[in-house]
């Protein structure tokens, strides 16, 4: 199985050993015919010369195993016809769940109240988790991890996404309720891709129906929400903390009133990464079952973009 490294020089490093590893039969090149590649490992950024890749001379590949979970730099390519699957990790999956859940614990017990200012405040004290409500937006692979890991302390958590799929355990929206999802969110925690439906989601209208003082947690994409908005929402109170993990441009630039304001943590996208060493067992599998013909797992629905 001849497969194209299509990614990044500087992956290459980390990712070869760990590939050749998992897919010992394969024969992995940096270059080469497109014609005679039976596959394609896949990142945003190669070429490295700037040009967006030409997938169409890649007439025998079967597969384009794409490096990241996020693949709204990939499914706009109209010259990509070949099966596309996206990268679900399971260490990116657990570096997302311990990120979030950090970030769930800080905003439920209050953490940010106490100043080391020499004021005792000893009257605030954070109800139990049986009383916190947490909304997730957003119910892939990685919402479900992050519900599993919130049930067991007690959360009443609550789920939406477009589809409203129910998640055993937890009470779910669908794409229509989310004033209903959003109004009962002391805590809110998008983990959403990046696609037309989900772009501005959250806007002046709709933070305005989070609960007052709420906390929201974006790790998912920065597109969900326009900065404006969210801005004057933060100064409304609605939410009344945002944690940023994910921004429209990044690095976000030095002089950004995120940076600035009070009520905004930033943190420089690092909630979650994926790993060769786990996630290139994934990518064996989908290679191994590409060429035997079976059905290719986390295959992309081009019409809903993830």
């Amino acid at each position: 199985m001849k497969v194209l490294f299509a990614a990044p020089s500087k992956d290459w490093a980390s990712w070869q050993p760990a590939l050749e590893a998992a897919c010992p039969e394969i024969e992995l090149h940096r270059d080469g015919d497109p014609a005679s590649f039976d596959a394609l490992i896949y990142a945003p950024g190669y070429p490295e010369n700037g040009e967006i890749l030409d997938f169409t001379p890649f007439t025998r590949a079967r597969v384009v195993q794409s490096l990241w979970a996020g693949v709204e730099r990939i499914v706009t390519n109209p010259t990509l016809t070949q099966p596309l699957c996206r990268m679900v990790d399971p260490g990116l999956e657990r570096g997302m769940t311990e990120y979030c859940l950090g970030w769930v614990m800080r905003a439920h017990l209050g953490m940010d109240l106490y100043a080391q200012d020499g004021i005792w405040r000893g009257k605030t004290c954070p109800p139990l988790a049986t009383s916190r409500r947490v909304t997730i937006l957003g119910m892939g692979e990685l919402g479900r991890g992050l519900a599993a890991a919130l049930r067991p302390l007690g959360f009443r958590v609550a789920g939406w996404s477009v589809s409203g799929r129910p998640v055993e355990g937890i009470e779910t929206f669908a794409e229509a309720d989310l004033p209903a999802a959003l109004a009962r969110a002391e805590i809110l925690v998008a983990l959403l891709p990046d696609t037309p439906g989900t772009r501005g989601l959250l806007n002046r209208e709709t933070l305005a129906l989070l609960p007052e003082g709420a906390w929201l947690v974006n790790a998912g994409r920065g597109t969900l929400f326009d900065e404006a908005d969210l801005l004057a929402a933060l100064d409304a109170g609605r939410p009344g903390h945002a944690v940023l993990d994910v921004f429209s441009a990044e690095p976000l630039a030095p002089d950004h009133p995120f940076w600035s304001h009070p009520r905004v943590t930033v943190t420089p996208h690092i909630a979650a990464a994926t790993r060769p060493e786990t996630a290139a067992l994934i990518a064996a599998d989908n290679l191994r079952r590409a060429m035997r013909g079976e059905p290719l797992r986390f295959l992309v629905d081009r019409t809903r973009g993830y």
